[in-house]
């Protein structure tokens, strides 16, 4: 199984209210990248056409190409799994004495809690691909660490998995990535467009949670 995997808001800045990690997995990884390259050179703008990346949130993209690029891409078998959280609900555990935020603790949870809506799962290859800039406040050694550390024991037996850095300038599927991270961000923000960007998506949601939705509630009722 590959997955690729990306996020969308701020830990640590109050430029959004949600903080997202959207992956998804495909039967031909190969398949998906040739499908958006050649989407790209036909659709796209004449000043994108060529370029090595382009996300979702591009200024030269409009509204109306973004729908009709993630309806083309809906038609490709992707599966989507992920999660999200508001960020006035972190836990205090991933807090620091001044309240700002552990961010190295805290995404490599939400990475780990989205990979976990894949489980359980048959298959004796599970490889996860992410882009290779990583979110400050998060040591690679650690995350790779502790991700290894909470899915190997649900794993089939002799299961091998890879956690591996991609550069998203040369991963048409990273790219792809993005895309549903800032549609479903988009949605969640209650942004112009949100809602139809997730309708377009909704057959492909495999599954999808809210992260510390009751902490506060329950942290109440105690």
């Amino acid at each position: 199984m590959f997955i690729y995997l990306d996020e969308s808001g701020n830990l640590t800045k109050s430029n959004g209210k949600y903080f997202l990690v959207a992956s998804f997995t495909v039967g031909e990884p190969k398949r998906i990248a040739k499908a958006f390259r050649k989407w790209q050179k036909s659709k796209f703008p004449r000043k994108l056409k060529s370029q090595p990346e382009v996300k979702f949130n591009d200024s030269h993209l409009t509204d109306e190409l973004r729908t009709r690029t993630l309806k083309f891409l809906a038609k490709q078998d992707v599966r989507i799994f992920y999660t999200y959280l508001k960020i006035t609900n972190i836990p205090k555990e991933y807090r620091e004495k001044k309240g700002s935020i552990k961010t190295g603790h805290l995404y490599t949870q939400i990475v780990g809690d989205t990979l976990n809506l894949y489980l359980p799962i048959t298959e004796t290859e599970f490889r996860v691909f992410r882009d290779q800039r990583i979110l400050k406040g998060v040591v690679l050694k650690d995350f790779n660490e502790h991700l290894m550390t909470q899915l190997l024991p649900q794993l089939p037996a002799k299961a091998i998995i890879q956690i591996q850095a991609m550069d998203s300038t040369t991963s048409a599927q990273i790219q792809v990535a993005d895309w549903i991270c800032g549609a479903l961000a988009r949605y969640h923000e209650k942004k112009p467009q949100g809602k139809e960007f997730y309708n377009i998506l909704k057959n492909n949601i495999i599954k999808e949670e809210e992260l510390f939705s009751d902490y506060w509630t329950k942290k109440w009722e105690n």
